[in-house]
Formats: structure tokens, C-alpha cells, sequence
């Protein structure tokens, strides 16, 4: 699969719940959809929730470059298939993919959830800011240790984890990464990672940046901006440009969670994404009535 992909070209995903307004979630970088599972039951009972696998991740295909306009334009082509609009969901890489789609797209959402990303630029090495706290970016390393680790050898996935264990010192982030680490076939089959590293690693700084969004291009739909207390993914200084392009934003602050606030406190993050969706549904349903009128 290129860059230029064509409409035949899917990202793997699954649904949970049979009923009610489509949600989809994306991922962050090193993700997958399933990392999703947990908030798509406790939403499944009102909602049909699809959770997707970026490309170069999880079991959607590769592709020649990483680019956030290339997947926000493989999103789309998943989200049209569907026939109505959908409130998509994305965190940190995969927010990013959601609003280059809400900017380019804006027919095919009812709702935008961005979680702990804002649309702007990040520092390939170091820190957003001066607090000595702040941890530096990581995500090289860890591309590096992944890579580092010899898959010939590997016997099993705790040998993985203490391999990795002086790069990823966290339990939690070593935990996530390793679920991308998988056997093919039965018993003595070879490991390997379902990230396609090589390409993540050479266009990296794509990623750290985000694409001018066509001229005069906002999203005028609700939008939820949730983010971790103790992360330096959003600052104050991202609320003008976040407002500029997302004049709708409501921005909620998750007190005792930083980068992965979904991990961290999933059921404040549920209850927060949940009121969103009602809130979107009533909003919808006033216009229809006014329609109706």
C-alpha cells in the first residue's frame, strides 16, 4: 500500500455495540484500536463505537511515507463508507489525524473529541516547557529500542520487556508498546512488530508538526478538548490557535493524569466523553426540531 492509496484500501477496525450514533476512535502513535476497548464497552450499551488501526499500526496496511494529510484521507474514505456522520475520537498522533479530517471533511463528523494534542508544532527533542518535571520527547528512543531489539533471539515477551526496560523505564508505556510485539504462527514462530518502525522513524518529524489547513478552513461542529493536569501536551498558549480552527472547543482539564489520560483515569474520561455525546445528540435534535418547525 502507497501513500496514494485507493478507495479499496481499508484500516482494519471492529465495531462493539449494535445500536445508536456511530463513534469512532483513533489511536496515538505506537497505538492501536483495541487500546480503545475498555471506553467502547462502557459506551457499546448507547452507541455503535468502531475502533480503528491507523495505518503502519495494528493490522491496517503500510504505507510509504507517514503523512497526516495521506491518513486523514484514509480516514475519511472509512468514515464515508458508513453513510452517516460519526463523532471521532483521537488522542495525541490520532487527534491530529482527526482534525486535519474535521478541517478538510467536516461533513462526515456530528462531533470532535481531541484528546491531550493540540494543533501545533512539538519539539523533536526536549521539552514544550521549562519545568525540570517535563519529560523530554520519547518517542525516538523508544523507536530506537524497538528496533534494538534483536527478534531472532527473542525467546520470549518478558525477555522483550527487559530489553526495552532501560529505554521505557515506565511498566505502563512498556506494556503499551509491547502489545504491537507479536509470534506469527504457532509455538516457535518469529516475532514481529506490527509497526511498520523503519517509516515511523524516518518521517517522525512529520509527525511532530501539523498540516496548514486549507484557506480559511475552520470546524464549526461541538468539539470536547480533553487533556491530562500533568501533561505538557496542551499549555496555554495552544487555546488561541485551538479556538481559531475549532470555534466550538470546550476544553476539560483531567486532574491525576498526564499523556494517556484514557489509561490513567478511564472512568473520568468515560464519564466526560459521554456527557460530550449526549450533549451532541440533544444539540441535534433541537436543530431537527427547529427544521421541523
Amino acid at each position: 500500500m502507497t501513500a496514494d492509496a485507493t478507495s479499496d484500501e481499508r484500516l482494519a477496525g471492529r465495531t462493539v455495540g449494535e445500536a445508536g450514533p456511530r463513534v469512532v476512535f483513533v489511536h496515538g502513535l505506537f497505538g492501536q484500536g483495541k487500546n480503545w476497548t475498555t471506553i467502547a464497552k462502557g459506551l457499546a450499551g448507547g452507541h455503535r463505537v468502531t475502533l480503528l488501526d491507523l495505518p503502519n499500526h495494528g493490522h491496517s496496511p503500510w504505507t510509504d511515507r507517514v503523512d497526516y494529510v495521506d491518513m486523514a484521507g484514509l480516514l475519511a474514505d472509512e468514515l464515508a463508507s458508513y453513510g452517516e456522520p460519526v463523532t471521532l475520537v483521537g488522542h495525541s498522533m490520532g487527534g491530529k489525524v482527526a482534525m486535519t479530517l474535521a478541517l478538510r471533511r467536516p461533513e462526515l463528523l456530528r462531533g470532535l473529541v481531541v484528546v491531550d494534542i493540540a494543533p501545533v508544532e512539538y519539539p523533536l527533542t526536549g521539552g514544550r516547557t521549562d519545568d525540570p518535571d517535563e519529560e523530554a520527547s520519547p518517542f525516538e528512543a523508544y523507536i530506537a529500542a524497538m528496533r534494538a531489539v534483536d527478534l531472532g533471539a527473542l525467546r520470549t515477551r518478558e525477555d522483550a520487556d527487559r530489553a526495552l526496560r532501560e529505554a521505557v523505564p515506565s511498566t505502563m508505556v512498556r506494556s503499551f508498546l509491547l502489545q504491537s510485539l507479536v509470534r506469527e504462527g504457532v509455538g516457535s514462530g518469529r516475532w514481529r512488530w506490527r509497526l511498520n518502525l523503519e517509516t515511523l522513524e524516518r518521517d517522525l518529524g512529520e509527525l511532530r508538526g501539523f498540516p496548514e489547513p486549507p484557506p480559511g478552513a475552520t470546524f464549526d461542529g461541538p468539539v470536547l478538548w480533553v487533556a491530562g493536569a500533568n501533561s505538557h501536551y496542551v499549555l496555554p498558549g495552544d487555546r488561541d490557535r485551538m479556538d481559531a480552527l475549532f470555534p466550538s472547543t470546550r476544553l476539560v482539564k483531567v486532574k491525576n493524569a498526564g499523556h494517556w489520560v484514557h489509561s490513567e483515569q478511564p472512568e473520568v474520561f468515560l464519564e466526560t466523553v459521554r456527557r460530550f455525546l449526549d450533549a451532541v445528540e440533544d444539540e441535534l435534535q433541537g436543530l431537527d426540531a427547529v427544521e421541523d418547525d
